[in-house]
């Protein structure tokens, strides 16, 4: 049920996902703002801001182009991703200009951080083993053992990601703050079965995996 489940949701990211195919050279002059929030090379110091270092493309792109509608001031509810700090931010930018900022940053190489080894075997369990007595699956199936995503499919790297990004992402999920995952809506159907402490656990396993 699970792989039948899995293949779905590749087949479904690969037709769905945004075509991307930016110049990754073009759009290192074009990352400057990008810099004070996520590191010039996409490594962010601040926990708070997104490691945008080695993500796959086709899922940067999706993102710059879901927060570009979500968060252009009026822009409806339930249009795209909203994300404060970046209102209006996007709105000079061409859709060339996304996909050589999405290309740059996937060139890069990402940094990795330290799971909490008091929380690292709970995380590890929920991420290799889901919770599949409630029905969630396993985090492997789409972000792969190592946690480098599928760029392929549109799903994003999560190894090396700060924790505290990371838990913020799957609480705006499960609380239903964020809504950019598509149609069949799979993260927010595995952050519903996920509590605090879930969250914490898997978070701190994500930081450090590699």
């Amino acid at each position: 049920m699970n792989k039948v489940l899995v293949s779905l949701l590749l087949t479904l990211g690969i037709t769905g996902m945004a075509h991307a195919a930016g110049d990754a050279e073009a759009g290192q002059g074009k990352v400057a703002v990008c810099g004070a929030c996520h590191g010039v090379d996409g490594n962010s110091p601040a926990p708070n801001f997104p490691k945008l270092a080695g993500q796959g493309e086709r899922y940067l792109l999706k993102q710059l182009q879901d927060i570009k509608a979500g968060s252009t001031p009026g822009a409806p509810e339930g249009v795209g991703r909203k994300v404060l700090e970046m209102t209006g931010m996007l709105d000079p930018l061409s859709d060339q200009d996304l996909e050589d900022i999405a290309a740059y940053f996937s060139s890069q190489k990402g940094s990795v951080g330290y799971a909490d080894p008091a929380l690292a075997k709970q995380g590890e369990k929920l991420f290799r083993g889901g919770k599949l007595d409630q029905g969630m699956p396993a985090c492997t199936g789409c972000h792969a053992p190592n946690g480098a995503g599928n760029d392929l499919a549109g799903f994003p790297k999560l190894g090396g990601q700060h924790a505290a990004y990371t838990a913020k992402q799957l609480t705006d999920f499960r609380e239903g703050n964020r809504t950019n995952d598509g149609d069949t809506m799979i993260m927010r159907g595995v952050a519903a079965k996920l509590s605090n402490k879930d969250i914490e656990a898997l978070s701190s396993y994500i930081q450090g995996l590699h």
